[in-house]
């Protein structure tokens, strides 16, 4: 592991605590047309684009994208009040691992499915917006979101880093591990603080599950 010359993390459930806003934010979005998704439901499109999880949990029609632009504009108003009204709560420990990987040189990536705005205020809100961080890769930035590849590719291009060999990819959910798989990143990495148990992220082509991000550097040693 000691060619790794990038870490691409996933935010919420993986470096940010999910404390059920994102479920309450589906919930609300998809009441107003009518659609009442249970747990499970919510849970199997967690880690996907945000825009892509809301078309996938209406029902088909002929609008369906009129409704499912509405629902997403309505999953991120909630989404938005929930942080700006609660606050946003680190995984222990994440911090410090970003700081531990720019300390060895290695440059430090997070993507995630929420779109700019999101992603801008749950930063903010961190004191994660300026100098914590290389590289910020939302699902809106490119062509489509997990499972495809394209925003660890993306956060390839923006650290000049080559060769998947030398990336390291590092998510909560199924989908998470499979954007690295597809990506054919060195290290594909679970971690069990967020949406997917071990009984799901298991059953994807991982590397390694970690209880958390935070124990990340313990990993690294083992490896050396």
């Amino acid at each position: 592991m000691q060619d790794i010359e990038l870490v691409v993390f996933d935010l919420a459930g993986t470096t940010v605590h999910d404390d059920g806003q994102i479920r309450e934010a589906f919930t609300a979005a998809l009441a107003e047309e009518g659609v009442k998704p249970d747990a499970g439901q919510i849970r199997s499109v967690r880690g996907a684009s945000k825009r892509q999880a809301i078309l996938t949990l209406l029902p088909p029609g002929p609008d369906l994208k009129d409704r499912a632009a509405r629902g997403y504009a309505r999953f991120c108003d909630q989404l938005g009040q929930q942080y700006r009204a609660h606050g946003v709560r680190p995984v222990q420990g994440a911090q410090e691992v970003f700081a531990w990987c720019r300390g060895r040189g290695i440059h430090v990536a997070l993507n995630t499915g929420f779109d700019r705005e999101i992603t801008n205020l749950v930063l903010s809100s961190l004191g994660w917006s300026k100098g914590v961080v290389d590289v910020k890769v939302c699902s809106d930035d490119v062509a489509q979101g997990r499972p495809a590849p394209y925003m660890i590719f993306r956060a390839m291009e923006a650290t000049r880093v080559i060769s998947v060999f030398r990336v390291a990819n590092v998510g909560d959910t199924v989908a998470d591990l499979q954007a690295g798989n597809n990506g054919g990143v060195r290290c594909n990495i679970g971690v069990l603080s967020g949406a997917h148990p071990r009984e799901m992220l298991v059953l994807e082509r991982h590397t390694d599950l970690l209880p958390s991000v935070a124990d990340l550097p313990i990993l690294w040693e083992q490896n050396e």
